[in-house]
């Protein structure tokens, strides 16, 4: 079968030409005649398979034949969303190629890049807007996007929407486009959630299936390293002093690692560029342009980053770690070995990465094979064990370190102390009060405690009722009379032990006869009845013992 043989029209046929395309994918030979008969589609394909022309040539035929050219925002009669913006540029400029002898005009829109020569091309008109979810959303709440004209509506990588978290985007923007439309659903992998978004949005569509799904094209020779996490760096410079690898694209789970991996091989010699999504738009550009000029040779990429790379005889996919999303890997290894091309993919795993490669293994229903001959070879026998992290508070049982006997004493007050973790603190001063059946009981003159049991390493007991006070012979007084009372040349602490104080003698008090209690004061003036006068007014009149109110 030929492109002639799909019923395309001449203008997208040179182009075509002009590209070099003279057989079409199987997804191309399936997608074409349905999509041209105005038909929803619901394709389950790789990446690499020939999608992007699938979708592009019928939109461009339909929309040539409806010669539907109307300038400003109204005038957008197709819509293609897309997760990223590398997959946006690229499809982008496959719509230039096929439509170049076409007067259909295209827009690519995406964030990270200033807005303002997006929006000067909507207001000049487009025919066709290629665009990601964020860019789209906000254009179209500042009243630069109109989507009431839209005929045909394009969602491709529809489950890389659902990794990324853009599904609630994609939902609000089809809600804001007309019910009566074309609807092409595209995805390479087909979970729960993306059926349901599709049977929401798709009516009596067409179901086109190429390979199994989830399945990795037959043209890609897979193989699977086995190595320590500390050795990966160094595995990856012996496989690239192979200089028969001509360019490779790595991918890493996380930025901070991409850098790591380009930075060390940059470091060993090896032409190295990151990519990902903290990088500025014009930087990724870059970058892929140059890995596109064979000027930089190893391109290491996030998996976000690396939707829409498009390298021609792209030869090696080295996966420096691998994804925990096993869907993932589909993706990942589908940027070699595109359109019946052979391809070489090579992945990394350590010990933690086994569980990713048991559901990679269940996904694509192969087992992939290991390389077992090379010099960093996983230590599986001599690994040492993974312990348990160890709580906070809580120490690890069988394997307990002691602490050397010479460590420094904490010499506080009402510090732990028992004899399997430090000896007991010397007494500084003691007097044997008692001693019965070996017992001895010890009182400190200072620190105010006793010590029971068998001599020194007797069981220590705080005296708290007589702490705060002051201690030593005559207990209770101040401490200058203290002094005095102690013995010339003796120190406080060298002193006997306080002797119990005297009893005071109670204070003999005389009952004062009646005519004390009622005698007033000599200078006081008296009144007619002999009590004391007080002068506090008219109507009051009080005495030592009682008050007249008048």
């Amino acid at each position: 079968m030929t492109f002639e043989n799909l019923k395309l029209i001449e203008p997208l046929l040179r182009a075509l030409k002009t590209e070099g395309y003279t057989i079409p994918t199987p997804i191309q030979a399936q997608a074409i005649p349905i999509l041209l008969e105005r038909k929803d589609l619901l394709g389950c394909a790789q990446t690499g398979t020939g999608k992007t022309a699938a979708f592009a040539l019928p939109i461009l035929q339909n929309l040539h034949e409806d010669e539907l050219y109307v300038k400003g925002p109204e005038g957008i009669k197709t819509l293609v969303l897309t997760p990223t913006r590398e997959l946006a540029i690229q499809i982008g400029e496959s719509f230039t190629a096929y439509g170049r002898h076409l007067r259909l005009r295209h827009t690519v829109i995406f964030g990270g890049v200033s807005q303002h020569s997006q929006t000067t091309a909507l207001r000049n008109g487009v025919d066709i807007l290629i665009a990601t979810p964020g860019r789209l959303l906000d254009l179209m709440n500042q009243r630069f996007v109109k989507l009431d004209n839209i005929k045909m509506f394009v969602l491709d990588e529809a489950d890389r929407m659902l990794d990324m978290g853009f599904i609630h985007d994609v939902k609000k923007i089809i809600a804001r486009i007309p019910a009566k439309r074309q609807t092409l659903f595209f995805s390479a992998t087909m979970p729960t959630e993306i059926a349901k978004l599709a049977n929401t949005i798709l009516t009596n569509p067409v179901k086109v299936e190429v390979t199994p799904v989830s399945s990795t094209a037959n043209t890609i020779q897979q193989s699977l390293y086995f190595v320590d996490k500390k050795d990966k760096r160094k595995l990856l410079k012996h496989i690239l002093d192979d200089h028969t690898i001509g360019t490779a694209l790595v991918f890493t789970r996380t930025k901070h690692g991409a850098d790591r991996v380009a930075r060390d091989l940059n470091d060993s010699g090896i032409r190295a560029e990151a990519i990902h999504g903290d990088k500025s738009q014009g930087a990724r550009q870059r970058a892929l342009s140059n890995f596109k000029a064979r000027k930089t040779r190893i391109l290491v990429a996030t998996d976000i980053a690396a939707r829409g790379i498009d390298v021609d005889e792209l030869t090696h996919v080295i996966n420096f770690e691998l994804p925990n999303v096993p869907e993932t890997y589909v993706h990942r290894i589908g940027r070699t070995g595109r359109a019946g091309a052979s391809g070489v993919s090579l992945s990394f795993c350590d010990e933690e990465e086994k569980e990713y490669l048991q559901d990679i293994h269940k996904l694509i229903a192969k087992t992939i094979p290991v390389v077992e001959d090379h010099p960093y070879p996983l230590q599986r026998d001599g690994m040492p064990k993974i312990v348990p992290s160890v709580q906070p508070g809580r120490q690890r049982q069988g394997n307990k370190q002691q602490r050397p006997d010479n460590r420094r004493q904490n010499s506080r007050n009402g510090a732990k102390s028992t004899p399997d973790s430090r000896p007991p603190r010397p007494v500084r001063a003691t007097n044997v009060t008692s001693e019965a059946e070996g017992n001895v009981t010890e009182n400190t003159s200072q620190t105010g405690e006793s010590v029971e049991g068998n001599g020194r390493n007797g069981r220590r007991r705080g005296n708290r009722r007589n702490r705060g006070r002051n201690k030593g012979e005559g207990q209770g007084q101040p401490q200058a009379q203290q002094a005095q009372a102690r013995p010339e040349g003796q120190s406080q602490q060298n002193s006997q032990p306080r002797q119990p104080r005297a009893p005071r003698p109670e204070k003999q008090r005389t009952p004062r006869t009646e005519s004390q209690r009622g005698a007033p004061r000599k200078d006081a003036p008296r009144g007619e009845d002999g009590f004391e006068k007080l002068d506090w007014g008219d109507d009051l009149k009080w005495g030592s013992e009682r008050m007249d109110l008048d």
